[in-house]
């Protein structure tokens, strides 16, 4: 009796987890702060396999090892390559989070003269760091500019290479994510959003958290791209909704879906979440997916070079 109770309590926390990240469920604040961390608990997940294989519990066994196998399913394709489309004109976007402005103006022009992005997406963008941004010459690099800079964690903005067509912003709690429509020479439109909702830190920002997610752009018309922070990883339920809308996340397309991105140090031993992303139309390619470090903030950029249909 007490091997097989033993064996429930350690089955079914998982089995619990398994059922709600499966289902999609939205099951309250602790829940959608907890389920961005379903990578380790997939991992974890072998534990109560082995135990109940140990305590001989045959039932428990069995209920572990589906549950293994459903939160394997739902993550391991991060770690395999289906980049899409190739061929095509390239199209490279850089998104970064500046932390109110503080992240390092010189150490983000290094990126984007190394990278060469078509397209930044900055989000905390304050009026400050636009300032300094300008010394140092982005704007000379990259000369079309939305910008929607604000004090506090609110601003955010897009750089590109090409004519922008600014879009209408999309401003829910405070939150300014500014969007545009990128004219490529001899190529489609493309929308790009510098997305950044609320940080569903605590219960009064999970209504503004949820609503910032559900006002981006579906995919299926024009040609879109949503890059920035998301504040949500690819077990949230409303970033599932966008990738089934027809949106591929450039990392999970070429196998490096598991990366952290924030914080940049992590938390030792566990390397920190992925919460920075670039979802590109799924009639995109994506050549190639990186993510960079970046001083004075605590999100590490990501850049995914794509191609056009």
């Amino acid at each position: 009796m007490i091997r097989t109770v033993l064996a429930w309590v350690l089955v079914l926390p998982f089995a619990a987890w398994a059922l709600l990240r499966v289902t999609g469920a939205d099951v309250g604040d602790r829940w959608i702060q907890l389920v961005a961390f379903t990578p380790y608990v997939a991992a974890a997940s072998a534990v109560p396999v082995l135990a109940a294989g140990l305590l001989r519990r045959w039932v428990p066994l069995a209920v572990a090892a589906v549950t293994a196998g459903a939160l394997a399913l739902a993550v391991l394709p991060r770690s395999f390559a289906d980049a899409g489309p190739s061929g095509g004109t390239t199209f490279r976007v850089l998104a970064a989070n500046l932390a109110v402005g503080a992240g390092d103006g010189t150490e983000l022009m290094r990126l984007v003269e190394r990278l060469r992005p078509d397209v930044l997406t900055i989000q905390e963008l304050t009026p400050a760091a636009r300032d300094r941004l300008d010394e140092l010459g982005l704007r000379e690099r990259m000369p079309y500019v939305v910008d929607r800079s604000h004090t506090g964690v609110w601003g955010s903005g897009i750089y590109a290479t090409h004519p922008l067509t600014e879009q209408p912003m999309i401003a829910l709690g405070g939150f300014r994510q500014a969007r545009a429509v990128v004219g490529v020479k001899g190529g489609p439109e493309i929308e790009v959003v510098s997305v950044h909702p609320c940080a569903p830190s605590h219960a009064a920002k999970m209504a503004c958290w949820r609503s910032g997610l559900a006002a981006l752009p579906r995919a299926g018309q024009r040609l879109t791209v949503l890059a920035g922070d998301f504040n949500a990883t690819l077990d949230h339920w409303p970033v599932g909704e966008l990738l089934a809308s027809g949106y591929r996340d450039a990392a999970d397309a070429v196998g490096l879906g598991f990366t952290a991105t924030w914080p940049q140090q992590g938390w030792r031993p566990v390397p920190g979440v992925t919460i920075d992303h670039v979802l590109a139309d799924q009639r995109m390619g994506v050549r190639s997916f990186s993510v960079h470090q970046l001083a004075g903030t605590d999100h590490r950029p990501v850049f995914a070079e794509l191609t056009l249909p």
